[in-house]
């Protein structure tokens, strides 16, 4: 079993590079560490370093020295943190890595990006009213597209073992800014139809699979005009059922090109991983939709809600070299529901790898981990890691250790 702990540059340059590469290795026992290399903002608790408790992460960065040749012609360049500047935190842990007989691997933020999506809202998606979402990145756009095979290769060319994708999807319409507001309740559905995404690329795409995309652009603008005037009320679940309800099988059309979208896109990126002899791993954050903030997810199995965001695990298998789910939930008994979920759903059942947190809301003692890391021996998963080197206390990766052992 390949394992790691992923890990930002911040964590590296403040405890030291030598320290966390021995922590992760010698105190919790893994082969790796996986460093973000591309990643979004945010406000953040450390318990263990030593400069900051609380930290404001350098939103929409890369950690590396980026190869310019490689984004010629694209109007989307990174933007490198201040950090990296002095530096390069992704060529020192492969060096010293490597001198430890430990694996680097690169953990990549790609569409989730409001720097880019500012600087340039024509890439970014768009509401059934025109509205640009500039935290995210569309995938249909041909110039977004360039950009994540770009920061694919360039961060494979370092010698990493393995490429985590986190963000090469679309989102929904929460979790994209600082205080957002919602006040009037226009329900689950109404959520769900104000996040997809209407832009000129994403009606060409849909058009191109037989869809009748204005059809469904109207359908949607309307069905969300009547929810937003109060006229309908807005129901509190989301299914294609319901859906199909008001848009008909051509709504079910637009949903299924956008999953043709994020999977050849996928595609294409692991491709340009693999020419640069690295692995290609999808993260598919169905679980931590789920159980991100209580560790208590509810209802169906995690990859039943990967549609909404364009992501079939089943596709996604055989375009990747591995999909990691995100098994983000207190209960044992839980994570295995979804591991027998995902292992129906792929035809080789050692090809999803497991992200675990080792920490609260989903981990509270090492007993409950050890339990988690059976469920993935018993499933036969061959790629384990934790989040996150910062977050947690440095207990956790005694926790780690002992779950490996008991």
């Amino acid at each position: 079993m390949d394992t790691s702990m992923l890990a930002f540059a911040t964590d590296l340059h403040d405890e030291g590079l030598d320290t966390v590469l021995g922590n992760v290795q010698e105190r919790a026992g893994l082969d790796g560490l996986t460093l973000a290399a591309a990643y979004h903002d945010g406000r953040d608790l450390f318990p263990h370093n030593p400069v900051r408790k609380v930290r404001y992460l350098e939103g929409g960065a890369v950690f590396f020295r980026p190869d310019e040749p490689r984004y010629e012609g694209l109007r989307l360049r990174p933007h490198v943190a201040g950090l990296a500047r002095t530096t390069d935190p992704l060529e020192d842990l492969c060096l010293a890595a490597g001198g430890r007989g430990m694996d680097a691997n690169a953990w990549v933020v790609f569409l989730h990006s409001d720097r880019l999506g500012f600087a340039h809202p024509g890439c970014a998606t768009q509401s059934a009213f025109g509205d640009p979402y500039p935290t995210d990145l569309c995938p249909s756009n041909p110039e977004v597209r360039g950009y994540a095979r770009a920061l694919a290769s360039d961060v494979a060319r370092y010698g990493v073992s393995t490429v985590f994708a986190e963000s090469l999807h679309f989102h929904g319409l929460e979790h994209g800014y600082h205080h957002e507001r919602y006040f009037e309740e226009i329900g689950a559905v109404g959520n769900y139809l104000l996040g997809l995404c209407f832009c000129v690329h994403c009606l060409e795409a849909a058009t191109r699979s037989g869809v009748d995309a204005e059809t469904v652009h109207r359908s949607v603008r309307d069905k969300l005009e009547r929810l937003l005037s109060g006229e309908d009320e807005g129901s509190e679940e989301v299914s294609r059922e319901i859906l199909a309800d008001f848009g008909g099988e051509q709504l079910l059309g637009y949903l299924e090109a956008r999953i043709e979208t994020v999977t050849s896109l996928a595609a294409e990126v692991s491709a340009a991983v693999a020419d640069e002899g690295a692995r290609f791993v999808f993260l598919d954050l169905s679980g931590a939709e789920k159980g991100f903030a209580t560790g208590h997810p509810t209802g169906e199995a995690a990859p039943t809600i990967g549609w909404k965001t364009g992501v079939d695990a089943a596709a996604l298998a055989v375009v990747c070299d591995n999909v990691e789910v995100t098994g983000y939930a207190a209960d044992a008994g839980r994570l295995r529901f979804d591991l027998d979920a995902y292992r129906s759903l792929l035809a080789d059942a050692s090809r999803p790898g497991l992200l675990l947190r080792p920490m609260p809301p989903d981990c509270r003692s090492a007993d409950n981990l050890a339990e988690k890391v059976d469920v993935a021996r018993e499933h036969g998963i061959e790629r384990l890691d934790f989040y996150h080197y910062g977050f947690c206390r440095l207990r956790s990766l005694d926790w780690i250790r002992r779950s490996f052992t008991t």
